[in-house]
């Protein structure tokens, strides 16, 4: 796991910060086995419709890719133009099924890349950087955990690979159900790790909103218990305002549930957001959030929606991961 080294104090009078993140990767079968055979790309072809969006608001989104995607033309080839156009930046995304070398089992434990062996955790690593790098002629300096999927040796392998930012971490949710960590109770503020602190984590913004929040991370398992789900439990709750979980993404929310969320964030002292989704929800029926034409229109409208709220109604500004380093170790706390 990804320890704090020091948490970053940030000032009252800062301006809200967004970074925009898109897991950029193969479609696969989310409810089916993990297969090595599943690397279809061709989701791709529609990347430019988020692409577009951000540039309407200047934004320059972080694409972290994964192996098929740096591995196939079809994958990268628009991604690299908006790399080398200044539009955007490139990370790295391990997908340890996907990613040579295939030395593990493959099974839902080994799809979380921080359950692996140090050695072959960093085996994958380094390949999938070496790959992106001849890809698109840079070397990331940006991880995100497939999976969310950070482990006992994820910091120690970023430091030795030259990563300075990780987005892996994932308040509240939990994913140790089928061995994955659990972000509970982390929160999202940013901070630093590692042996010198060198290293920021930038996490992903989610959390409990409603009168109950607080113990948020006590109640929402036991309301959601499959039983208390058949009557309904959790809608009833949340639409009392009483708790819901809520992740800053337009992938099964709408406009509506990312503003009250960072309304709440903000009055509880946050100032760093992260907004993120999978590539292939812009390609209707590649995967579940988004099927049809009209669900895509809804989706595209919900993006567009958040940034012009962030960008206009907050006054907030966009920043990548890296302009987000050095801003916390210059501005930030002076």
């Amino acid at each position: 796991m990804i320890l704090p080294y020091a948490p970053i104090p940030l000032r009252a009078d800062m301006r809200p910060i967004l970074l925009v993140v898109v897991d950029t990767e193969e479609t696969f079968a989310w409810d089916e086995p993990f297969d090595r055979g599943s690397t279809s790309v061709a989701a791709m072809d529609s990347i430019g419709k988020g692409q577009q969006i951000f540039a309407d608001f200047a934004v320059r989104p972080v694409y972290v890719v994964d192996y098929p995607i740096a591995n196939q033309e079809e994958g990268f080839s628009q991604l690299r133009q908006f790399v080398g156009q200044g539009q955007a930046v490139v990370g790295a995304h391990l997908h340890p099924w996907v990613s040579p070398p295939f030395k593990e089992h493959l099974n839902t434990y080994n799809s979380y890349p921080g359950n692996l062996p140090h050695k072959l955790e960093e085996e994958k690593l380094l390949l999938l950087t070496q790959r992106i790098t001849a890809s698109f002629g840079v070397r990331p300096q940006i991880y995100k955990a497939g999976r969310y999927g950070v482990g006992p040796n994820t910091t120690a392998i970023l430091a030795s690979l030259g990563y300075e930012v990780d987005l892996s971490i994932a308040p509240p949710f939990n994913y140790k159900r089928d061995g994955g960590p659990d972000f509970t109770t982390a929160n999202n503020q940013p901070f630093w790790f590692g042996d010198g602190g060198d290293l920021l984590e930038i996490p992903c913004t989610g959390a409990f909103v409603g009168s109950l929040h607080k113990h948020g991370d006590r109640l929402y398992p036991f309301i959601n218990k499959p039983f208390l789900q058949q009557m309904r439990l959790p809608g009833i709750i949340s639409r009392l305002g009483m708790l819901e979980r809520i992740r800053l993404t337009p992938e099964g929310y709408d406009l509506e549930d990312l503003i009250r969320l960072t309304n709440h964030l903000l009055a509880s002292g946050t100032k760093i957001f992260t907004f993120s989704f999978h590539s292939p929800s812009l390609s209707p029926g590649a995967i579940e959030y988004v099927q049809d034409e009209a669900e895509l229109q809804r989706f595209l409208a919900t993006i567009r929606g958040y940034l012009d709220f962030f960008m206009n109604a907050l006054g907030g500004e966009s920043l990548t991961p890296l302009e987000i380093k050095l801003f916390l170790t210059q501005e930030c706390c002076k």
